[in-house]
């Protein structure tokens, strides 16, 4: 098979990985309205069941880079070993059946998958010299997609919280044995790195990383707070404009976050083509005004609701992968995946924050409607890191020379 094609076909075969793995993130939190009525969870409880897939992955991901692990050993093997591990957290939910367990659980579950997503986004650069923009567009669109799948299996209606559990970890492992079966490293491979954990404050030094961090971290505030929340905003909205019940948020919260797969696949071609600090400036840009016309839209109409909804779910991620590529591109390569996996440690333990906040700022406010408004403070701030690095001499080494 010719080495082009070779390179397609892992991807594809990755993309299937994080697909099925991802399940595993949101796999309570679609569950959470049958949870509540089932073990009677306080809306604190309910909050960390979301929240501690986040802790979780920030301690993995910050963990792994100081033990260089996604340097250290074959980005491969992290991957098999992280989604094998997030696959037994999360079907041992079934085994406690108890709301405490199963916070701890989920925190095991996000540390798992963080080597699972970083390393997979190493791997696969090493098969795209060219092109890598694309490459890892499709990566972190396969995550968005593998996020939504659990709210369209739930949206399906009639199915019990142990079904959906159950269904996401036999995914999450079909995704091990393909990585296992399928996937190998590329024709440009990054040199094994010696364990050293001084390298993570190496990452820091870097002033391009650092632009292109504080980007991300903007990105970040906004976008797992969005996709964690927006199902609890879709019911209130529809139920408040009489447009459906808790199938049509759950089928719109699919669509919403699915909808940032196409968004990805489309900023990894324009971030290659015009030039990734804009492409990531736009989209924060967008995604930002999204989160600002949504509390004007909340009462209605419904297509106008939905309209927004998806321009925001498209936006709102389509940057995502332009972080990660900067990183390959601006990065030690010795420590490549140890800067990646730290940055998308710090962008998560940000994540944390928000998820958080947004129902105390929606018990403040009364209601729903304008909590959103939260969020707007991130893509501000990112957008305006990416028109700074897009300044520098650093912007030379990016998207070949087009910043």
């Amino acid at each position: 098979m010719p080495a082009d094609a070779r390179r397609w076909r892992v991807l594809a075969m990755l993309a299937a990985c994080v697909i099925l793995s991802m399940t595993t993130w949101f796999s309570a939190t679609a569950v959470i309205p049958q949870l509540r009525a089932a073990w009677s969870l306080s809306d604190s409880i309910a909050a960390w069941m979301t929240i501690g897939v986040q802790v979780g992955f920030v301690i993995g991901a910050v963990g792994s880079s100081i033990l260089g692990l996604s340097d250290v050993f074959a980005p491969k093997r992290v991957i098999i070993a992280g989604a094998v591990g997030a696959a037994l957290a999360n079907a041992a939910i079934l085994m406690f059946n108890d709301a405490l367990a199963t916070v701890g659980l989920r925190i095991a579950t996000g540390m798992f998958l963080a080597l699972v997503y970083p390393p997979s986004l190493k791997l696969i650069a090493t098969w795209f010299a060219r092109g890598r923009g694309v490459a890892l567009g499709v990566l972190v669109g396969a995550l968005t997609l593998g996020s939504a799948m659990p709210h369209l299996v739930n949206a399906v209606g009639g199915l019990r919280w142990q079904v959906v559990i159950s269904a996401t970890t036999i995914l999450t492992l079909v995704g091990a044995a393909m990585v296992q079966l399928f996937v190998h490293e590329g024709p440009y491979p990054f040199p094994r790195a010696p364990f050293d954990p001084r390298r993570v404050t190496d990452a820091l030094k870097n002033r391009g990383i650092v632009y292109v961090s504080l980007g991300y971290f903007g990105h970040m505030w906004e976008l797992y707070a969005m996709w964690a929340w927006f199902l609890t905003y879709a019911r209130l909205a529809l139920q408040t404009q009489g447009a459906g019940g808790a199938a049509a948020a759950s089928y719109l919260t699919f669509a919403v976050i699915g909808i940032g797969a196409l968004g990805c696949a489309a900023g990894g071609v324009m971030g290659d083509r015009l030039g990734r600090t804009f492409t990531t400036a736009l989209m924060m840009a967008l995604s930002g005004s999204c989160a600002l016309l949504a509390g004007f839209v909340f009462n209605g109409p419904p297509w106008l609701f939905i309209a927004i909804a998806l321009v925001w779910g498209f936006t709102v991620v389509a940057d995502s992968a332009q972080f990660s590529t900067m990183v390959t591109e601006l990065g030690d390569p010795m420590y490549i995946g140890t800067a990646l996996t730290l940055q998308l440690g710090l962008g998560f333990l940000l994540t944390v924050v928000t998820i958080w906040v947004l129902p105390l700022v929606a018990g403040r406010l009364g209601g729903w409607q304008w909590v959103f408004l939260v969020l707007l403070p991130g893509p501000a701030l990112g957008a305006a890191a990416m028109l700074r690095l897009r300044g520098l001499p650093e912007a030379r080494r990016i998207a070949g020379g087009r910043g």
